[in-house]
């Protein structure tokens, strides 16, 4: 395992370590909630208060330890693509290799089999490029486009029958944003489709 395979793994671990601790921090304010109820109908307001600042600051340590994965995550989608195009570089350097070989043999055959081979490699790194920048576009939680936000907020809330306070509104931006969503698909649909086949 290379160098950057050992981070992009410590990275995925400690976006789950930061997940689970959400998780925890989740499960705490639910305790938190249910203490409330249990001092309010003791009449106990005081100790209520308590776990409602208590339930309060494990939800904000939730969203943080949420937002902080969510960024351990694009970074680490980040290194992946990278690695992917290390890979990419190296097929690259022996297809060129092997090109200058056949060249002074001059065998025909053999050219076009080589040059055919590095169009494919050409358009897989092309993919693969095109993929590393979507991603870095739209992976990190601080970039994510507000639109998508809404959208995603108001399906699951109409999957769930949940009342959303007040409505998003669908706008224009939304409907190019969920054409660059398809085309992000095709993206990722062809590149699976590449590695697939090599």
């Amino acid at each position: 395992m290379s160098k950057m395979q050992n981070h992009l793994f410590e990275l995925k671990m400690a976006a789950k370590q930061l997940e689970r601790a959400a998780k925890k921090c989740e499960k705490q304010a639910k305790s938190e909630k249910t203490k409330i109820k249990k001092a309010l109908e003791k009449g106990l307001k005081d100790n209520a208060r308590i776990y409602a600042e208590n339930a309060i600051r494990q939800k904000n340590q939730q969203t943080q330890f949420l937002r902080m994965s969510a960024r351990i995550d694009a970074v680490a989608q980040r290194v992946q693509t990278a690695i992917a195009m290390n890979q990419v570089t190296k097929s690259m350097v022996g297809v060129t290799k092997s090109m200058d070989k056949v060249m002074k043999s001059m065998n025909l055959e053999a050219i076009s089999r080589l040059m055919d081979k590095f169009e494919r490699q050409f358009e897989d790194l092309d993919v693969k490029a095109q993929v590393m920048e979507s991603g870095m576009l739209s992976t990190t939680a601080s970039t994510m486009p507000e639109g998508e936000v809404d959208m995603l907020m108001n399906q699951v809330a109409d999957e769930h029958g949940l009342e959303m306070g007040d409505r998003l509104e669908t706008t224009p931006n939304m409907v190019a944003s969920q054409q660059d969503v398809q085309e992000e698909k095709d993206l990722s649909d062809r590149l699976a489709q590449l590695r697939g086949s090599a």
